[in-house]
C-alpha cells in the first residue's frame, strides 16, 4: 500500500528523529535508562546557561557528542533515502537530528530544525568552522571567543530559514512520512499534522506508538527503519 502512495505522490516529504539516529548506533536523549537526559540534565550541560556559565561541562559534554557522530555514519535507511531524492521519489526531508547523516549518505534537501553537530561557529564573531575543531580539542575562534556546535540549544529558538522551508514542504506535500520521532516535541511535532490539514496522507514509522498516530493513515511499531524502507524500495 505504501509502495503504492509512494509511487502515486508527486510530492513527497520525509520527516525523522531521534530513531533514525540510533539505528547508526548513536544514543537519544529520551528513551527510557539509555537516553542522555536520564542521567544528565540538559539545563546544566545543554543551554545557553551552561554555554555563558558552566563552558567546562557544555564543552566536555559536546566534544563527546561530536565524536560520536564521527565514529557512526548513516545506516541503510539513509542511503535509501537519498536514493529516492535523486531519483525523485522523495522531494525533500526535514529532520530533528544533529547528526547530519542525511547529508553524508547524499541528501541535499532537508532542513535542520535542530542545526548541525558537523559545524561550530563563534559564539562572539559568528565565524565559522568544521566540528574537527572539537575532536582536535581546540575550542577557541581566533578572535578569542568560543565555539560552539551550531546546534539549537534549550533556551534558543529555532532556525528561521530551516522552520520556514519545514513549514512550506509540510504544506505542499501530498504524502508525508514520519519516521523515529515520538512526535511529542513542539513545534516540529506540527509538521505532520499541518501536512495532514493541507491533504497529505500522512504515514508514521516508529518503535512506540505516538501521540499523533491516531491522525495517520498508516502507522507502523516496532520495527527497524531501515529494514521498512528497504521494503517499499523496489522501484
Amino acid at each position: 500500500m505504501i509502495h503504492d502512495w509512494l509511487k502515486e505522490s508527486n510530492y513527497t516529504v520525509i520527516f525523522t528523529g531521534a530513531g533514525m539516529s540510533t539505528e547508526s548506533g548513536l544514543p537519544d536523549f529520551r528513551s527510557t535508562g539509555h537516553g542522555l537526559w536520564t542521567k544528565q540534565d540538559p539545563s546544566q550541560i545543554a543551554s545557553t546557561e551552561a554555554l555563558n556559565n558552566n563552558i567546562d561541562a557544555f564543552i566536555d559534554f559536546y566534544q563527546t557528542r561530536v565524536q560520536h557522530v564521527k565514529e557512526y555514519q548513516p545506516h541503510k535507511g539513509h542511503h535509501v533515502l537519498a536514493d529516492w531524492e535523486q531519483r525523485g521519489i522523495i522531494q525533500s526531508i526535514i529532520t530533528q537530528n544533529v547528526d547530519g547523516f542525511h547529508q553524508e549518505a547524499g541528501n541535499r534537501l532537508v532542513a535542520e530544525l535542530h542545526g548541525t553537530l558537523q559545524k561550530l561557529h563563534c559564539q562572539s564573531c559568528g565565524e565559522k568552522y568544521n566540528s574537527h575543531e572539537y575532536i582536535d580539542r581546540d575550542y577557541y575562534c581566533h578572535c578569542g571567543g568560543i565555539l560552539r556546535p551550531s546546534i539549537v540549544l534549550f533556551g534558543e529558538t529555532l532556525p528561521q530559514q530551516d522552520f520556514q522551508m519545514a513549514l512550506a514542504e509540510a504544506e505542499k506535500a501530498e504524502l508525508f512520512i514520519a519516521l523515529g520521532s515520538s512526535l511529542s516535541v513542539t513545534p516540529a511535532n506540527q509538521f505532520p499534522l499541518i501536512a495532514k490539514d493541507n491533504g497529505a496522507r500522512l504515514v508514521i514509522v516508529n518503535r512506540e506508538p505516538t501521540e499523533l498516530d491516531k491522525f495517520a493513515d498508516q502507522v507502523i511499531h516496532g520495527r527497524q527503519i531501515g529494514d521498512v524502507l528497504e521494503e517499499w524500495n523496489s522501484f
